[in-house]
């Protein structure tokens, strides 16, 4: 899975450098009829992310009477990987609606809407390997899209343990074959963790290379985030 260049310089199975993030693409505004939205592409994902709010719920006992709620739909798409999909919600899904709520909550200023309710969707159109923290990445800029008040705009990303070496950003190979997986997302100007998780076996000193290779893949996507915003509201 790396191919030695040098004593001490490794190249990943498609050509990365162990701290080398996947090519990325994020386009704003891509939905007419959404209130916000955010197109993104890491390596073979491909992500559409949409808001709809802040809006009075038709769902009433979801609402709160001091400050707004946000709900998350996260869905993949039958097509979106080789073996199909079984279409609907599923345990993962669920699963990471709720992660990816979680990680965006901290960040909006929600105590502006009381009683109201902001729909996030995030549709996986094609998967390899990361599509969480893609969705969250995604859902963060459609919310900022969409003129959320929002304390700073979260974006996550991944590192982990392959070949008994840290890396970033994993692909979905390397997610599969490799030994761990550690998905985090931030807000990126105070440095809060919005989301840490954990899967496979980490050292001590393992799990603090991967954190810190993870936070600064973050740093690193937060300009394209910005890029991304920057473009589409120029351009109006």
């Amino acid at each position: 899975m790396f191919f030695i260049i040098s004593e001490n310089e490794k190249l990943r199975g498609d050509g990365r450098a162990y701290d080398e993030l996947r090519p990325i693409k994020i386009e704003a505004g891509v939905l007419k009829r959404a209130d916000g939205s955010a197109y993104l592409e890491v390596g073979g994902n491909k992500i559409l992310a949409s808001v709809y709010g802040p809006r009075e719920s038709y769902i009433r006992r979801l609402l709160k009477p001091n400050t707004g709620v946000i709900r998350v739909r996260y869905n993949m798409a039958p097509f979106s990987v080789d073996d199909r999909k079984r279409p609907g919600p599923d345990r993962r899904s669920t699963e990471i609606s709720k992660i990816a709520a979680d990680a965006l909550r901290p960040a909006l200023m929600l105590e502006s809407f009381p009683r109201s309710m902001v729909d996030v969707s995030i549709e996986v159109i094609e998967a390899e390997g990361g599509t969480r923290c893609a969705g969250i990445t995604a859902a963060a800029v459609a919310l900022a899209d969409a003129g959320i008040p929002m304390k700073d705009i979260v974006v996550g990303c991944a590192a982990g343990k392959v070949n008994d070496e840290i890396v970033l950003d994993l692909s979905e190979k390397e997610d599969k074959e490799g030994q761990a997986d550690v998905p985090i997302a931030i807000m990126p100007r105070t440095g809060e963790i919005t989301l840490l998780q954990a899967d496979g076996n980490l050292t001590e000193e393992e799990f603090e290379e991967a954190l810190d290779l993870a936070i600064e893949g973050c740093m690193k996507i937060s300009e394209i985030q910005h890029e991304a915003l920057k473009t589409r509201y120029s351009s109006q």
